[in-house]
């Protein structure tokens, strides 16, 4: 017989099984699964159109903001509606290009947002610790390119892992045990040594996310210093009050991303079920928190969501 040829392997599409173990439950868990996917793209849409069309808002503390939104619209939609399809329709099927398109939205999004978020610790500092220079420092060019950095630096760490997967064959296999194709889930399907995908998968976006935690950590060291030296307690509690909202959205993003990158690859003493149930909160959960956070937390947003959405109904109701 003439050996395989391991090279032309590649599936045309991949099956996702859903949740292993639950699936007689998919419909009910679809359904608070779908009401927090609509609250997130309600909640990050509202955010947006109010900051869009107040110009007091214009300010590089919000547009950040509007980056999460953004990012976390990303995150939420590159996976929930083909989960919600797979849930009511049995949609299981994937093709090989879309798996592949599917997981590289996923990382890049979550790339991009720690950066973003490294940009609202930096926001703080430069607001907290040099008030007088703020206007200076984070003027709109420099928004803009925060923002064009975050970009680029997700598409350089993330685009790898495509071509990593694409020199892989598979031998036929083709049932990811999972809602959403995700990097280190497809490449554990392939007829091959794995390693190097499992140690870039780990070690590049990991030594990043550190990194960018370090930085996160060394410009809410200097805000500590800062606000320590301030002798009146209101404008402390200010300060801190306005840092709130961001370390709040901070533990909303890095806990479950850690945790659901560790017990990926090292807890194996843990049911697939849980795992995958927890994965799939995690594209939901901030996406639907961090407008709650910020809009409950901040009053400049509070208000001008008040005026946006109910002072323009008042007036055509006065009419």
């Amino acid at each position: 017989m003439s050996p395989i040829n391991l090279t032309s392997s590649t599936p045309a599409t991949f099956i996702l099984t859903g949740i292993p173990g639950m699936e007689q439950l998919h419909v009910w868990i679809s359904i608070p699964f779908c009401s927090m996917y609509l609250a997130a793209l309600l909640g990050n849409g509202v955010l947006l159109f109010t900051i869009w069309t107040e110009r007091s808002l214009h300010q590089p503390m919000y547009l950040f903001l509007c980056m999460l939104a953004v990012a976390d619209l990303t995150l939420s939609t590159t996976a929930v509606p083909k989960m919600l399809a797979l849930f009511w329709f049995r949609a299981r099927e994937i093709s090989f290009g879309a798996c592949l398109t599917q997981m590289f939205f996923l990382h890049f999004t979550c790339s991009a947002e720690s950066v973003i978020l490294l940009a609202m610790a930096l926001d703080r500092f430069v607001a907290i610790c040099f008030p007088l220079r703020y206007g200076a420092v984070l003027t709109p060019s420099a928004v803009a390119k925060t923002g064009l950095a975050a970009l680029l630096r997700s598409f350089c760490i993330i685009f790898p892992c495509i071509f990593l997967l694409r020199r892989l064959p598979f031998c036929g296999h083709n049932v990811i045990a999972h809602t959403y194709c995700e990097h280190i889930g497809i490449a554990r399907l392939a007829c091959a040594d794995i390693s190097v995908n499992v140690w870039y998968g780990l070690v590049v976006p990991f030594t990043v996310v550190v990194l960018d935690l370090v930085l996160i950590a060394v410009s809410y060291g200097f805000i500590l210093l800062a606000l320590s030296r301030l002798p009146s307690g209101s404008a402390r509690h200010k300060a801190l009050h306005t840092c709130g909202s961001h370390v709040c959205v901070l533990f909303l993003f890095y806990v479950p991303a850690a945790f659901t990158a560790l017990t990926q690859r090292f807890g194996h003493g843990i049911p697939p079920e849980v795992h995958i149930l927890l994965a799939n909160l995690y594209v939901l959960f901030p996406p639907l928190l961090n407008p709650i956070v910020y809009g409950v937390r901040t009053q400049q947003i509070r208000d001008k969501v008040v005026k946006v959405l109910v002072c323009p109904r008042s007036h055509v109701l006065r009419r």
